[in-house]
Order: C-alpha cells, then structure tokens, then sequence
C-alpha cells in the first residue's frame, strides 16, 4: 500500500532548509559530499543496466562503511556476469560471489524477488526508469514484494536506476533515528517512516531549490548538478554526511536543544557548558 504523501508544512520546509544551509558549511562535510556526488562508491555510474544498479541498492544493506571496497568488487563482479547469467546462475553460485560482503542466501533472495518484480512490472508495462511513472507507487510495490527491501531499500533501488538527479531523496534508518529529532519532525511508527521523512525532504527541496542551489554557490561545493533540476541528490548527501559526522556520536559541537537552537553546531549554549 502505499504511503500517502501529506503536505510539507512551512514549518517542517524551514527547518530543512535550515539544518542543510548549517551542515553545508562545515569543511568536513562538504568534503565527504564532494567525493561523493558525481561517482558515488555505493552506486556508480559506471553500471550501465539498472536491473544491476537496483541489485546495487539492495546488497548495500547490512555493509559497514569499512567494507565499501569489498562490496565495490561484489558489485563490479556482478555488473561484469550481467544480471542475465546472475538470475540463470546457481545459488551456489550466487552464494560464493555475495559470501565477502555476508548474508549470501538473504542476498539471493533479494536478487530472485526482484528479478519476479522486474519480469511482473515488464508485462505490466511499467518502466522502473521513467519518470512518468509515479515514484510513491513504485517504491511501494518494490517495498512489498521484494524480499529483505522495504520502504529505505524501495528508496534507493529506484534513486539508483533512475541516476542521481532523479528527485529521489533516500532515508536511511540513521536519518529517521538522528535526524528527524533534529528537525523536530514527528513522524509515523515502523518503515512508514522513511517514506513520510523523505516526502517532507523533497518538498523543502522543491519549495526552495533555489535557496539550496544558493547554498552550493554560497560554499564553494565542487560538485556537478545538471541545468533544471533540485539538487535532491546533494541535498540527501549532506543531510547523510552530516547524520554520521556529527550525530552518530553525536559529536560535541552539537546543541542538544536543536531543532529550537539554529545554530545547531558551535552554538553558545555548547559553549556555556563547556
């Protein structure tokens, strides 16, 4: 079923906006961004089939950010059988090549579910990579039919097959944890979450795309966005290098009395109690 897309509030739109114009100007932030917008490590561009960039999002789950180059070469492995020969192939096989980044027969499953997914969607006509095609149902109908995905997973599969810039922004279980306390976004219980968090992340995108493409100008970002559209794929990197630089730990610089302190990071109140 899927979720439905409640309006953005101006409240929730300012918030966003605000935590991202902070985060974006912290220099280790805008660094981690930069090495990542053009050529992600997780989702590159250099898979060409999006059957293999969806497998990509799917064997991502469950593998730390130490183990990126094994998961590298588990991807750069697969791409190079093409996803064919990868659903034709024993689980054995299958096994043997998921078994470095672990959890090979919940890999497997993923990767046979979501070939019935694709083969279901191609009789019914549907084109994962068309933007025509409404990304709330499509996220949904991946989520509840693809074993081991869910709403974070649908996310990312479809970000990742329709490129970059698609107006995907992706929430991860950090973002709903960490994040949305620190925009004082209250949201629904369960995997539910990711999907109404992300719905109010693109919409603060969409309602001010040119204030955040300020921002890139405003920091000096290196980063490539194409003419004509939100810069949601920035946008979703640095609210995820800011998540795990600073509120994983969280870090010291963060005010605890966010979302109502602005400053968020190196605030006065961090300093009184110093």
């Amino acid at each position: 079923m899927t979720t439905e897309r409640t309006k953005a509030t101006a409240l929730e739109v300012r918030r966003a906006h605000r935590l991202v114009a902070r985060a974006a100007g912290l220099p280790d932030v805008r660094a981690a961004v930069e090495a990542n917008h053009d050529e992600n490590r997780w989702w590159p561009t250099s898979i060409s089939d999006p059957r293999v960039r969806m497998l990509a999002a799917g064997w991502s789950t469950r593998v730390s950010y130490r183990m990126v180059e094994t998961y590298a070469r588990v991807i750069a492995s697969a791409d190079a059988q093409g996803f064919d020969s990868l659903i034709a192939a024993e689980d054995a096989e299958l096994a043997s090549l998921a078994r470095p980044i672990g959890l090979p027969q919940a890999r497997i499953d993923y990767l046979r579910s979501l070939a019935e997914l694709l083969r279901s969607w191609d009789k019914e006509g549907v084109d994962p990579t068309a933007d025509t095609v409404d990304s709330d149902d499509l996220v949904a109908d991946f989520a509840e039919r693809v074993r081991g995905a869910s709403y974070k997973v649908a996310q990312c599969a479809l970000l990742t097959a329709r490129g970059y810039h698609c107006g995907i922004i992706p929430v991860d279980s950090g973002m709903v944890t960490r994040l949305a306390p620190a925009l004082g976004l209250a949201l629904p219980s369960g995997s539910a979450a990711h999907e109404r968090m992300r719905h109010v992340l693109e919409a603060a995108v969409h309602a001010r795309s040119a204030d955040f493409r300020a921002l890139i100008a405003e920091h000096g970002y290196r980063v490539t966005i194409p003419d004509g559209v939100e810069p949601t794929w920035w946008v979703h990197l640095v609210l995820i290098y800011f998540k795990r630089l600073y509120l994983n730990g969280p870090a010291p610089q963060v005010c605890r009395r966010r979302p109502v302190c602005t400053r968020v990071v190196d605030c006065s109140h961090r300093t009184r109690r110093a």
